[in-house]
């Protein structure tokens, strides 16, 4: 896909040729100051670039899954970098399309109503409320068409998937952060002699690094299980973000026994009691 619509509207660029380089065309220059990623000179620095670099890959990977669908919610929006640039590269000209912000500060969401008002982004609509309170806001309609999640730490990123379940999202779109519950959990498992597997988290590091990697692959398999194809891949380059796994995910029918026995066999070997389960019993 290219990287964005064409904007008329769009504000001047800076003046730096390696300022230029890091934006897309008709990327608004005002509403990236607005969020603090350019300065008031149009410049960057380096961990602004990495974070301007992190949203546009992202949004550049989602939108072919958007289109034609009229509602999103971006959950724990925090100061919504993801929603305004999507709404300024993407959403901008497609009017049949709302976007929903659930961040549950409210000076943030204060902060992003009047940056949405100053950009005329009327179509965002941020909601005060935690994941999991979202699911029965009433300003959120019944069926949520895609769900997106970037950075949503440790076990929010399992209240991101029992909302996208719950509102019948075709398209899930998961950038994990911090996924400690696993490495605590296996912290607590009783220990059992002879068992050779317990190597692999047995040091503090391990545990960390095995437990993330064990939470993803067991939603990726949980969402497979439910209708969904899933791809994992890398958001970025690993000099821009170390939390960069990103789970892409696409209903394709109503169910994969397959997959639930795979999941089943795995939660056989590490019977671990995850929120996940409990969000989605």
């Amino acid at each position: 896909m290219s990287k964005a619509t064409s904007n008329p509207k769009s504000d001047k660029k800076p003046d730096s040729k390696s300022e230029i380089a890091d934006l897309w065309p008709g990327q608004s220059t005002e509403l990236l100051k607005s969020l603090h990623i350019l300065t008031r000179d149009g410049k960057l620095n380096q961990d602004s670039r990495r974070k301007l670099k992190q949203v546009q890959h992202l949004v550049q990977l989602i939108t072919p899954h958007l289109e034609g669908l009229t509602n999103v919610a971006d959950l724990g929006a925090g100061k919504s970098y993801l929603g305004f640039m999507l709404y300024d590269l993407w959403l901008r000209e497609r009017p049949e399309t709302k976007l929903w912000a659930i961040e549950k500060r409210q000076e943030l969401i204060q902060a992003c109503k009047l940056i949405a008002s100053r950009s005329h982004f009327d179509r965002i609509e941020f909601v005060p409320a935690t994941i999991l309170e979202a699911v029965s806001a009433p300003e959120l309609p019944e069926t949520i068409e895609a769900v997106t999640a970037l950075h949503a730490c440790d076990t929010a990123t399992d209240e991101a998937i029992a909302f996208a379940l719950k509102k019948n999202a075709k398209f899930i779109a998961l950038v994990p952060c911090c996924q400690a519950e696993v490495a605590r959990l296996l912290d607590a498992a009783p220990k059992r002699g002879g068992d050779e597997m317990q190597n692999l988290w047995r040091h503090g590091i391990h545990r960390r690094e095995f437990g993330s990697h064990l939470t993803n692959v067991i939603r990726s398999l949980y969402l497979e299980s439910r209708g969904y194809k899933v791809r994992v891949t890398e958001l970025i380059g690993w000099e821009h973000s170390m939390k960069n796994e990103l789970i892409l995910a696409e209903k394709v029918q109503h169910a994969n026994g397959q997959a639930q026995k795979q999941l089943e066999a795995l939660l056989e070997r590490f019977p671990l009691g995850m929120k996940l389960f409990e969000l989605n019993s």
